[in-house]
């Protein structure tokens, strides 16, 4: 049975357990929404899922009752004996460790192909879906929780407010939507901002083949200055010839370049032999 809110805070006072702010510790105490996050996230039985920061295991839960084989990430070793006590009996593999800083190879190589289905905690959900795009190219799908800002700007097109550095990594990488709201209320403690769903798929390639280190450079020094037009953010590092090559307009500014247009602009500065500062 998926764990209630009377479930989850028995279960901390039973192991003298608080949830940690330094570790963006938030858990979810509500059945209908972990189910709903199993839903969306498309999980059928013995479908392989990793889950990076199971807490004390409600939406874990929720995923082994579909049927899913569950490898569960979690960082504070705290934790163990209480997720243990709940996702022990569901065939749950629970692996300690910092998804930031984990051989990844051996956890997730019982199967080709994972998806990621996860609460991640506020204070590093954009770190880790970034680096599991750069690095764990075996997780090829995800359904996250993340604060609505974070979200927003993961899933944002060009031209608008919520995009940036990282939406122009995410869409070099994969797609990327929110799928849903999740109040506050359905946490414990119950955090000041609302959560998101992000639905993220990977693409069979990236969408620019480039030199991926040069494209997110630029990307950085650009929007560094982002209220600034190209010519004068990228000055030194884009001459007038580049952005002519690329079809890019000097006087642009970056949220309004997809990746498409990052990408020219990255084989034209290397092919104009003038690499950056």
């Amino acid at each position: 049975m998926t764990l209630t809110r009377r479930d989850v805070t028995e279960l901390l006072e039973r192991h003298g357990l608080s949830p940690s702010r330094a570790l963006g510790q938030n858990f979810v105490a509500d059945p209908n929404t972990v189910r709903r996050i199993v839903r969306l996230a498309g999980v059928v039985p013995g479908a392989p899922v990793v889950e990076v920061g199971p807490g004390v295991g409600s939406l874990t839960t929720a995923l082994a009752e579909a049927g899913a084989d569950v490898v569960a990430v979690e960082l504070d070793r705290h934790l163990l004996p209480a997720l243990d006590e709940v996702v022990a009996p569901l065939g749950v593999r629970v692996v300690q460790g910092d998804a930031l800083e984990l051989d990844w190879a051996p956890v997730l190589e019982s199967h080709p192909r994972w998806s990621l289905v996860a609460n991640l905690p506020y204070n590093v959900g954009t770190t880790i879906v970034l680096h599991l795009l750069d690095e764990v190219p075996a997780i090829d799908r995800m359904l996250v929780m993340v604060q609505r800002e974070v979200g927003e700007r993961l899933a944002a097109g060009p031209g608008s407010g919520a995009y940036g550095i990282p939406s122009v990594k995410v869409a070099l990488w994969a797609t990327a939507e929110v799928v849903g709201r999740v109040p506050a209320t359905v946490f414990v403690p119950q955090p000041r901002v609302e959560s998101v769903l992000v639905r993220i798929t990977r693409r069979p390639t990236p969408a620019v083949d480039v030199d991926h280190d040069e494209l997110m450079a630029l990307v950085r020094r650009a929007f560094g200055q982002r209220r600034k037009m190209l010519r004068r953010s990228l000055a030194g590092w884009v001459d007038e010839s580049a952005f002519a090559a690329a079809g890019v307009a000097p006087d642009a500014r970056p949220e309004q370049l997809g990746v498409a247009e990052w990408g020219a602009l990255t084989v034209a500065v290397a092919a104009g032999g003038h690499p950056r500062p």
